[in-house]
Parts: structure tokens; C-alpha cells; sequence
């Protein structure tokens, strides 16, 4: 494959998949992603920053009582334009951290995908099979640039805010049905308005889930408007001032046709287990190992050292005393701390105990430290390794080679439909009959000839 113009390739696999190009298999791990993100949207109901994006989202609608938009906002079963439901509910399904993650490209691919795909469905009258065929071009399209920008971009920028205004653009791209040119406009667009900086965890700022809302209606509008005849920049991934100039030092250009076609990345995102960030997760599972196997109470343990890479570092590194619930989520000790406690770091734990005396006296015994192989591992792969020390003076040794989520260690579709439940239940955002329906309607989503609404009685 030619190498001259990798953007213009990549956006004419984005432009020209067909049903018949995607394996059966990495189809129905499209659905069991659409459903696991259905639950962490519906999830985000009562959060402030969620709730504030959403009520600006609304409030620009313009739409009154008689008059509403073509697409779903989900916590607030309004309707508005795609542009502002598909930003409403990007940021509803960052925020629990539940939402998927792809291990190579340290992108959350859910999250950015979905909201603008079902938006766009919504409007335009497409088939669950077009939403599905537009969701596998986002995520294929996606987690390369991810891959494509490398370790130096995700050390200071938030590649799901960055990478993923490209995985929207190809999302709804497919389904407005670009052609190559105009796909490779969208791209040049979305590109251009990329962001997301780390900088907001030191202050535990809300910018999270404004990266995933800017991400998802920006990508949505860069196709929208390419589809009108509006121009991007033709290179603006691996151009001299695009974004591997600008927001990378180690960008590896062939990352972004990787065996394409052939090589299907949606098939190797992981769920999330664990209610934190996934560099936590590893040692979550490592440590819960160790105490399982050894019957250990958190009281037997003096302090507990993890052996991690040095992404985990850089992005939980400034959490040493988390002052808010999701802030929380992204300390080490606070999250090995719950999983001590309470074998689980779910939504309810870190919302009743993430600064609870026990919690916090544990937290501030957990240590990072980088270790080679994991280090080397990563992104790839990511292990967990920790050592932990008992009061008596033995030092116990734990490793989990696949997390639990990982496409080796995977949720079943059981798993996943009772995660959903368990999210809505928590947040309040839909009752049990309510998801109930609304998940059997997403299992069947290739049959329906028109995507209809999930959860608002005022969509047709």
C-alpha cells in the first residue's frame, strides 16, 4: 500500500466500508460496545458537569414545547439537533469511567463514537446496520490516529479529546455517505479543532467531559459541513503543521493504515470493570489476587507498591489527595484502597467512601513505581505487578497478564447487559423496564430498518 498520502487512505476506507467488508464476529463485538455505552451515558444523569453541558445543549436548541429535534439527548429524554444531543451525550458517558478503552492507542473509542452515530442515525432515518457499519469506521479510524500520535501525545494531550474528533468525523461521515474527497475534508475540519489537555486533573477541574462533548459535535459538524462542500486540510495528520507536528515527538505514520481491512482494531477494546481510570485497573486486579489467594484484611497490610508504566505515572501521578468523586478515580491509592475494602470499585463505593478515614489512611500507603517490563509492555499490553507488604514483614507478589475487560479476560453479554443495569440503577436515569427495553432494542439494532428512539416518548 502507498504510503504518499496516508490521511487521503484512511478516509477512503472511512468512506467506502460496506456490511460485507466487516467480519461477522467483530459486528457482534460492535453491538456488545454499543450496549456497554449505552449503559455509562445513562449513567451520567445527575452529574453536575454533565447536567450543565446538557442544560447548555438544551438552552441552544432553541426548540420549545411544540417543537422538538430529531435527536435523542438520553438523561433528559428531550430531543434537540444532532450537533447538540451528540455533544449531551458524549459527556454523560465519560464521566462514570465505565466507558471502553483500547489498550494500544490509550483511547476511549465509546464514547466519541456512539453519541454522534446515534444522533446522526436518529436524524437521517438510517438502518441499525448503517449505525453499525458508520460505529466500526469511528473506531477503526480512531484508535489509529491514537496509535498513530504515540506516548509523547498522550503524556500532555487526552487523546479520546483529540483523536476523537476524527473517530466522529468518520462515524457520521459514513453515515451521510461522503465520498473519499469529502471524508478526507471532514477528517481535515475535525482535525484542525482537536483538543483535550491533562492539565484539569491537578485542579479536578470538569474539562473530561467537555473533551468528549467538543470531540463528538465537532467530528459531527466536520462532516456535516464537508458534506456541503467546506474544505480541511488534506494532510492534516501527518502533514508538516498537522497534528503529529504539533502534538507529537514519536507519531509513527504507518500506524494509520496498519492492516487496514484486515486488521480489526473494535475486536481488541477492552470494558471497563473497575469505575476508574484504566491505568488503575491492572493493579486493581493484581492486588486482588494477592488478597483473595492469601485471605488477607485490609488491616494486614503495611503498604502496597505498584509496579507500573510510565503513562500510569504522568496521569495519576498529580492525584495525591483527590478532593471530588471523579478526581478520585484517577489516585492509585484511592482505588486500591476501595478494592481492599470492598473487593470492588464501583460507582457506589467511590460516591460513599472515596474519603473515608479507612480509605485515606490505606491510599497513602499505595506507591508507583516504574517497572521496566511493564513499561516495556505498554500500550499494548497492560500488566499488572505489585508487591505487597504485610505488617509481619513478608512481601507478597501479585500479576494479572490481561485485566479483567481485556479481549482474553472479556465481559459476556450477560456481564455486560447486568453492568448496564447496574449503571441506570445507580444514576437513576432509567428504570429497570426502561433499560430493559432499550438494551433488547440495542441486541437487535442490525434488524431495525430505522433507528428509533431509545428512551424518549417524544421521538418517533
Amino acid at each position: 500500500m502507498s504510503t504518499e498520502h496516508l490521511s487521503r487512505e484512511l478516509a477512503s476506507f472511512a468512506a467506502n466500508l460496506k456490511i460485507s467488508d466487516i467480519p461477522s464476529d467483530v459486528i457482534s463485538r460492535a453491538e456488545d460496545l454499543l450496549v456497554d455505552w449505552f449503559g455509562s451515558a445513562i449513567a451520567g444523569k445527575g452529574s453536575r458537569p454533565v447536567e450543565t453541558i446538557t442544560q447548555f445543549a438544551q438552552n441552544m436548541g432553541g426548540f420549545d414545547a411544540t417543537h422538538t429535534g430529531p435527536s435523542e439527548i438520553l438523561i433528559s429524554r428531550k430531543t434537540s439537533s444532532p450537533f447538540l444531543a451528540a455533544m449531551a451525550n458524549a459527556a454523560a458517558s465519560h464521566v462514570a469511567e465505565q466507558d471502553d478503552v483500547h489498550n494500544g492507542s490509550v483511547f476511549h473509542p465509546a464514547t466519541v463514537v456512539f453519541p454522534p452515530a446515534l444522533a446522526c442515525a436518529q436524524a437521517i432515518g438510517a438502518s441499525g446496520e448503517e449505525m453499525l457499519v458508520a460505529a466500526v469506521a469511528g473506531y477503526e479510524v480512531g484508535i489509529r490516529v491514537g496509535e498513530f500520535l504515540g506516548r509523547s501525545h498522550y503524556k500532555v494531550f487526552h487523546t479520546t479529546g483529540t483523536a476523537g474528533t476524527i473517530a466522529a468525523a468518520a462515524t457520521v461521515g459514513r453515515l451521510l455517505k461522503l465520498n473519499p474527497a469529502q471524508m478526507l475534508h471532514a477528517f481535515g475540519s475535525a482535525g484542525t479543532q482537536s483538543a483535550g489537555l491533562w492539565e484539569f486533573l491537578r485542579d479536578a477541574a470538569d474539562s473530561k467531559q467537555l473533551h468528549t462533548a467538543h470531540a463528538a459535535s465537532t467530528g459531527l459538524m466536520s462532516a456535516y459541513i464537508a458534506q456541503a462542500g467546506f474544505t480541511g486540510a488534506q494532510h492534516i495528520l501527518e502533514g508538516k503543521q498537522g497534528l503529529a507536528a504539533g502534538m507529537s515527538s514519536d507519531a509513527d505514520p504507518s500506524k494509520l493504515v496498519d492492516r487496514l481491512g484486515t486488521r480489526w482494531t473494535l475486536a481488541e477494546t477492552s470494558f471497563k470493570y473497575h469505575a476508574s481510570c484504566r491505568h488503575t485497573h491492572p493493579a486493581a486486579d493484581a492486588l486482588l489476587q494477592v488478597m483473595l489467594a492469601n485471605k488477607l484484611k485490609p488491616s494486614d497490610i503495611a503498604k502496597v507498591e505498584t509496579l507500573v508504566h510510565q503513562g500510569a505515572i504522568d496521569v495519576l501521578g498529580p492525584v495525591t489527595d483527590p478532593i471530588t468523586v471523579h478526581q478520585s478515580k484517577f489516585s492509585m491509592g484511592t482505588v486500591l484502597a476501595l478494592i481492599a475494602h470492598y473487593q470492588f470499585a464501583g460507582l457506589q463505593e467511590f460516591d460513599e467512601h472515596f474519603h473515608d478515614d479507612a480509605i485515606c489512611l490505606f491510599r497513602d500507603r499505595v506507591t508507583m513505581t516504574l517497572d521496566p517490563e511493564v513499561d516495556g509492555a505498554y500500550p499494548q499490553r497492560w500488566i499488572g505487578k505489585v508487591k505487597v507488604h504485610l505488617n509481619n514483614g513478608q512481601v507478597l507478589d501479585g500479576r494479572v497478564d490481561e485485566p479483567k475487560g481485556d479481549p482474553g479476560n472479556t465481559l459476556s453479554r450477560a456481564e455486560i447487559t447486568d453492568k448496564a443495569m447496574r449503571l441506570a440503577a445507580f444514576s437513576g436515569g432509567a428504570s429497570p423496564a426502561e433499560m430493559s427495553q432499550a438494551i433488547d432494542r440495542l441486541w437487535n439494532i442490525r434488524k431495525q430498518a430505522k433507528v428509533g428512539s431509545l428512551l424518549s416518548s417524544n421521538l418517533i
